[in-house]
């Protein structure tokens, strides 16, 4: 080799096998990042390869991640089975929160706007985050054994967020678990030109949780093999667009502001928002899901349990951290978040960590996209 070649690195491959071994540097990047790490999980022992392009997806030559470990808990803990079902007092939080909003609303018609953005920033996001948690657990049928009961609750709890999505984020969400990965059935995946955009730039990370409910409301348009419009959507949109309106008309812009804040804050730029990060942004990757075990549980109704519900989408939120505490060796050798606040400092700050940190995947393991995915996903749990 020449003299001009002899200190040039040989060219990387388009895509190489990234072994599941924890090192020491990645031991550190998660405790940066306030992870928990202990042993390695189950769902880490894939292979899976990252493409050599810049900021590419990483990708999964496996299965969804979840349905062995289901398995393999219900093979140990058979007592699980116990948790699985409804809690229809969630209908209560509902009612509650959504007239506490609507109070809000009215109380803070009159006063200046920065009154308004700031009790939208402190209380109202944490409410209407909330509802978002409700709408979730609505989409798995989790308040009422009738699927139209569920609908009718998720509908009502919408009515706070002034883009109206309760019953599109039940069809896409159902396709997320039961697909999860699939760039063409998962809504929960950035669009190939969305993660290209914002990119690892602090500044277009920023704006892209800002503007997160605009990004996420444009996903669906590429899931072309399910509905969008159905008499359920037309019902939500009518129902949020009136009461929209009877706002402005009887209380005035100002009480629709406080809304329209509490709703972007809630899924954006707020610590709340490092919710959507923690879920499936890959920190320690293989691993593709993770949960969040802080204090902030306490008034999102558990929904940072999110391996365990993955596991599990059957358990009601109040016993989710039951199943962790049934099955600890299959949850404590997981990566945990501790902070959102924290998680949310890094996403926007690292320039290791974007749009890209997410694994796709091709295998479909031979579902059909039309069948009932809540069906699936109980025949997962072994539930009738």
């Amino acid at each position: 080799m020449g003299a001009a070649g002899a200190g040039r690195r040989a060219p990387r491959p388009a895509a190489e096998v990234l072994k599941p071994r924890q090192t020491r540097g990645d031991a550190r990047k998660m405790a940066r990042l306030g992870c928990k790490s202990a042993r390695q999980s189950s769902d880490s022992r894939q292979e899976y390869y990252r493409p050599s392009v810049p900021n590419g997806f990483q990708n999964s030559r496996a299965g969804e991640p979840h349905r062995n470990r289901t398995k393999a808990i219900l093979a140990a803990h058979p007592e699980v089975r116990g948790l699985i079902g409804r809690n229809p007092f969630s209908a209560l939080a509902i009612v509650g929160v959504v007239s506490l909003q609507l109070g809000l609303a009215f109380v803070l018609r009159e006063q200046p706007w920065w009154l308004i953005l700031l009790v939208a920033y402190a209380v109202g996001a944490f409410a209407n985050h909330s509802m978002y948690v409700m709408i979730h657990e609505c989409a798995h049928n989790l308040l009422h054994r009738r699927p139209a009961l569920n609908k009718l609750a998720s509908i009502v709890a919408d009515i706070p967020n002034v883009l109206p999505a309760a019953i599109s984020f039940r069809t896409y969400h159902l396709k997320h678990h039961a697909f999860q990965g699939v760039h063409e059935l998962d809504a929960d995946l950035p669009h190939h030109w969305e993660a290209k955009l914002i990119g690892n730039h602090t500044v277009r990370k920023a704006l892209w949780l800002l503007a997160f409910p605009v990004f996420q409301a444009l996903r669906p348009l590429r899931i072309r093999e399910i509905s969008f419009l159905n008499g359920w959507t037309v019902l939500n949109w009518a129902l949020a667009v009136t009461v929209d309106v009877a706002i402005v008309v009887f209380w005035g812009w100002p009480a629709l502001l406080y809304l329209v804040a509490s709703f972007f804050f809630s899924i954006g730029l707020h610590p709340l928002g490092a919710r959507w990060i923690q879920e499936h942004y890959t920190v320690a990757p293989p691993q593709e899901t993770y949960s969040y075990y802080g204090p902030a549980n306490t008034v999102a109704f558990n929904v940072g349990f999110h391996n365990e519900h993955h596991d599990f989408p059957s358990i009601a939120w109040n016993r989710l951290p039951e199943l962790r505490a049934m099955a600890p060796e299959f949850y404590d050798g997981l990566v945990a978040h501790r902070s959102w606040t924290k998680l949310l400092l890094q996403f926007l700050f690292r320039s290791d960590m974007g749009l890209h940190s997410r694994v796709l995947r091709d295998e479909r393991q031979g579902i059909d996209t039309q069948t009932d995915a809540n069906q699936v996903l109980s025949e997962q749990q072994g539930v009738s």
